[in-house]
């Protein structure tokens, strides 16, 4: 007979999606370091007093203990480094975070290797909490990292682009993720990687996110 503590599985990651779950409960998706894209109900988390309802709450990024039942996980505990209050206080702010959250569960898979995925997710949230660039900027150095870690990511014409933008999507490319937001363009070039990212995007993803509805 196995012991509970067999079926206990923590894990690093942040909560991308939310929905209602029966009166009291939510189901919540969690892109994880180790298991990919899960989906975790947590019991009673919708009640007013529960230790679990912040930690339910999408951009909330740290560690969950889970119970793997037969067919499904149960959240027991959390330990939430950071729940992004600053960039969810702005609503212009906050569309942009929804929508990498969208890029995250559009891209993501149960069981698959998305620890970079979860780390540009970070990454870009952080970014925007705390801004160094312009949220359309940071917004099209998100898309680029995603779309090119998915491997489907076109080099750019260079008989359309600025020399610069070649360059600048070059450093996207061969950069580690947490480095990856770590360099400034002139307007120009800035406008014009945009415009590469806003094409590529739209090529690329073979549905509208709800978010960008909110955005563009």
């Amino acid at each position: 007979m196995n012991n509970l503590s067999d079926n206990l599985l923590s894990v690093t990651g942040m909560v991308i999606k939310q929905e209602p779950s029966g009166e009291f409960d939510r189901r919540v998706v969690i892109l994880t370091k180790e298991k990919g894209k899960i989906s975790v109900f947590a019991k009673g988390a919708r009640r007013q007093n529960s230790i679990l309802s912040a930690a339910t709450n999408p951009f909330a990024f740290g560690r969950f203990t889970l119970f793997a039942g037969r067919s499904a996980y149960s959240l027991r505990e959390a330990f939430i480094d950071d729940y992004f209050e600053g960039m969810r206080s702005d609503i212009t702010m906050a569309y942009y975070g929804m929508y990498f959250l969208e890029i995250a569960d559009y891209y993501s898979r149960e069981n698959n290797d998305d620890a970079d995925l979860l780390r540009l997710l970070y990454q870009g949230v952080r970014v925007l909490e705390n801004p160094i660039h312009s949220l359309k900027f940071t917004r099209a150095v998100f898309e680029i990292k995603a779309i090119q870690l998915n491997g489907e990511l076109p080099y750019p014409d260079e008989n359309r682009f600025a020399p610069g933008v070649v360059k600048a999507v070059n450093f996207i490319i061969e950069s580690p993720v947490n480095k990856v937001f770590s360099f400034k363009l002139s307007e120009e070039s800035e406008n014009e990687l945009i415009s590469f990212a806003k094409e590529v995007s739209e090529f690329t993803f073979d549905r509208k996110f709800t978010s960008l509805l909110l955005i563009d």
